[in-house]
């Protein structure tokens, strides 16, 4: 499958775009499509679930009992080192459990790839004949190598994770910084199941980002708005992955020039 030119200057008025309310009818009123989406929903909250928790529970124990106890305040002088734990301990607190749930997500989406990338395919087979164009044939080799190009999205995702933590110490740049990151590796994540359906590589997937910046933050913003909600962020991004994979699909589809005619299926 050929990588599609660079857009030009005028990219993000004339990409073809699919809205998130489209994709939303999309996939309610495929019964096939929510069936799956709802096994899809148990499964990764559920993985991500245990993964959070088990995640959190080893950084505590490797902290050990140092934001269990404040600091004793018995002069006027020791209020500072309260005051400094204080803090300390809220920004650990927020760094951790945003590192964690990353953690938790990328293993749960490492395993279950192959689950979305047929969620991914019915969703093309749906919406336009040309999606099957160039399509590699099924096999257990397929979704091993599905599963494993997962596994090198999980592992870019450990790599962006580090370097968000290291950008978090910059102000205010280092943020923005951070937000951006998080935007257009969830557009990789998403983008990741179509494309596997022709075999794309993991560098004519970044390219492909690179080649449409203005579509690929557009796709990515809500996800990385979600993935930043303490707590609820693991449920949140459960519930909504299966619309966020159907809606990347059709622009994906739309944006590579695959939709000549409607399917009727």
């Amino acid at each position: 499958m050929p990588i599609t030119a660079p857009p030009s200057p005028d990219d993000r008025h004339q990409t073809p775009w699919v809205a998130f309310s489209r994709s939303l009818v999309f996939l309610v009123t495929s019964p096939r499509l929510l069936g799956w989406s709802l096994i899809l929903i148990i499964l990764t909250g559920s993985l991500t679930w245990l993964g959070y928790l088990y995640t959190v529970d080893l950084i505590n124990q490797l902290t050990g009992n140092f934001f269990v106890n404040q600091p004793a305040v018995e002069h006027f002088w020791h209020w500072p080192v309260l005051w400094g734990w204080t803090l300390l301990k809220w920004i650990y607190l927020i760094l951790t459990r945003v590192i964690a749930f990353y953690l938790a997500f990328i293993f749960s989406y490492s395993l279950t790839t192959p689950g979305y990338v047929f969620l991914s395919s019915w969703t093309g087979d749906r919406y336009c004949d040309q999606a099957k164009t160039g399509e590699a044939a099924f096999s257990l080799s397929g979704v091993l190598v599905d599963l494993i190009e997962g596994i090198k999205i999980g592992g870019l995702g450990l790599v962006v994770t580090v370097v968000a933590l290291v950008l978090n110490f910059m102000p205010v740049l280092g943020q923005a910084s951070v937000f951006l990151l998080y935007v257009f590796y969830s557009t990789l994540m998403f983008i990741d199941f179509p494309s596997s359906r022709y075999r794309w590589s993991l560098g004519q997937k970044l390219a492909w980002l690179r080649q449409h910046t203005w579509p690929s933050f557009r796709l990515g913003l809500f996800p990385a708005l979600i993935s930043m909600v303490p707590l609820l962020n693991v449920f949140l991004m459960a519930f909504f992955f299966p619309l966020f994979t159907v809606h990347a699909t059709l622009n994906f589809l739309e944006i590579e020039g695959r939709r000549a005619s409607v399917s009727t299926l």
